[in-house]
């Protein structure tokens, strides 16, 4: 197997987490997003979107899509269960990965998209539209701190998961953009510190 990755970016980060936490090594080849690299046509006949990460399998079968990557790479190696053991486990991380996607991660990434120079070729700007997220996103933030209000540090039965991951992913985008976490949530405040502390953040 071999990952084409990036760094930063959200999804390749999701998936470098999710590497670290399981134990897993691949071999890695970088790819520069800055300098183009997705767009050439050597990349695009292995992802016909331009978006990392990609998985290329040692038969050719090229998987894209992070989660979907994750998923492949849980069936292979089952170690350190990220994504579940049980079906019941299985349907509440997929349910709080989806929350943490659609309810988290993409407001703000939707900040990003159309703030950040690097997607202005890929992107029609609204500089507006993103002034909008930034406040949906504050919205999201209290929905979570209110469904955090048990007292869990963890999104999905207080265990560490590919759920908490893609929150960790919607993290890094903050950090970038210069965005917090209200300090006054303290509920995700809790989250946060745990997940910071996790020893793939910094990888």
């Amino acid at each position: 197997m071999k990952l084409y990755t990036t760094h930063p970016a959200p999804n390749p980060f999701r998936l470098r987490v999710f590497l670290v936490e399981k134990g897993i090594e691949l071999p890695i080849e970088q790819i520069d997003i800055m300098a183009g690299e997705t767009r050439g046509p050597e990349f695009l006949k292995k992802n016909s979107l331009g978006e990392l990460p990609v998985l290329e399998l040692d038969d050719g079968t090229l998987l894209t899509e992070a989660i979907a990557i994750c998923r492949y790479l849980e069936s292979e190696y089952p170690d350190t269960p990220l994504m579940g053991r049980t079906p019941l486990e299985v349907a509440k991380i997929d349910m709080w990965t989806r929350r943490m996607e659609q309810q988290i991660q993409t407001p703000i990434g939707e900040v990003a998209r159309h703030t950040f120079p690097l997607f202005a070729d890929s992107t029609e700007q609204l500089p507006e539209y993103a002034e909008t997220q930034k406040r949906l996103a504050l919205k999201r933030w209290a929905w979570l701190d209110a469904e955090l209000s048990d007292g869990r540090v963890y999104v999905c039965d207080d265990k560490f998961s590919v759920a908490d991951i893609t929150g960790m992913a919607a993290l890094m985008i903050c950090d970038f953009s210069g965005e917090t976490v209200p300090k006054d949530m303290v509920n995700v405040k809790r989250w946060e510190t745990a997940v910071r502390t996790h020893k793939a953040w910094g990888n």
